[in-house]
């Protein structure tokens, strides 16, 4: 979440997988990949205060590159690593993302939120204003 925050235009506190709901209301949220958007993952069991991840680069509508920490072991740094959407509607719900200790996609699916896009995003999105 440090990581995340320190790299990228959201600026949004608390437990990763609280990030989508405190992002309402401050920033737009959405299913598309855009450059410089933190894809926000929901708790599960194998990591339950979620994970956020911000886009490096979108390579096409459902492979993109993600910079984020602590997924392929603790306090590791990973930048441009690849992340798959998986989810039947092709809507970022559910994602295989590149897991080091392997060297390949992860094999579990991890489920997600959407993408919280920073003001100045390619997609056209824009921070609201706080009220």
């Amino acid at each position: 979440m440090t990581y995340a925050r320190s790299i990228s235009d959201v600026q949004i506190s608390g437990n990763a997988r609280d990030w989508w709901g405190n992002a309402a209301g401050v920033y737009a949220r959405g299913q598309q990949p855009s450059e410089g958007a933190v894809l926000a993952f929901r708790g599960t069991a194998a990591m339950p205060y979620g994970h956020v991840a911000v886009v490096s680069k979108v390579i096409d509508a459902r492979h993109v590159l993600l910079d984020h920490a602590n997924w392929s072991g603790p306090g590791l740094v990973e930048r441009g690593v690849m992340a798959v959407d998986v989810s039947e509607a092709g809507d970022w719900s559910n994602v295989r993302v590149w897991y080091g200790r392997t060297h390949s996609l992860g094999l579990r699916q991890s489920p997600t939120f959407g993408f919280i896009y920073p003001a100045a995003s390619t997609g056209g999105a824009r921070k609201l204003a706080r009220r």
